[in-house]
């Protein structure tokens, strides 16, 4: 049985409420580097700078993280924006559903190859069942899940979020 646990408003009141917790917390930035995770992530990423775009002064920059979620370590990891971009700069690494961290972790390691001015983190849903050192910064949404839970988010067409 699905249990929907974020509707469209829902969803569309934590991404604004997100976007102006990231705008309070990076005030001092000229640029900010959004990196979706691809999939989900990267369209997360896509609405929250266009929220920033309205009430923040800095910069935006868009990029995609390409990253093979099952298997991180078969295949590159890589960026739509070229890495060295990212230089001293403020990263946010968005995905829509945070649950051991594992992606994320990966994410991190490709994104710290370079130097940077600090890396935050966003997730629609935090599943709080972490296997690896990761915390979410901003989280719309915070679950107490069994493991066998999964939380699917759908963001084409209607939004929603529902726990299966």
């Amino acid at each position: 049985m699905n249990t929907l646990v974020l509707d469209e408003r829902r969803i569309n009141q934590k991404l604004d409420r997100i976007a102006y917790e990231i705008v309070e917390n990076n005030f001092d930035d000229e640029k900010l580097f959004l990196v979706g995770i691809k999939g989900n992530g990267f369209e997360i990423a896509k609405e929250l700078a266009e929220r920033l775009e309205k009430i923040g002064e800095q910069e935006i920059h868009v990029s995609e993280l390409i990253i093979d979620k099952k298997n991180p370590l078969e295949h590159d990891i890589s960026t739509t924006i070229s890495i060295e971009a990212f230089d001293n700069n403020t990263i946010i690494l968005i995905d829509d559903v945070i649950n051991s961290g594992r992606t994320m972790q990966y994410a991190l390691i490709k994104l710290l190859e370079r130097p940077t001015k600090r890396v935050k983190t966003v997730a629609l849903v935090d599943r709080k069942h972490r296997s690896f050192p990761i915390r979410c910064d901003y989280v719309g949404l915070t679950l107490s899940t069994t493991l066998k839970d999964r939380v699917e988010v759908e963001l084409e067409n209607v939004k929603r979020a529902f726990l299966i």
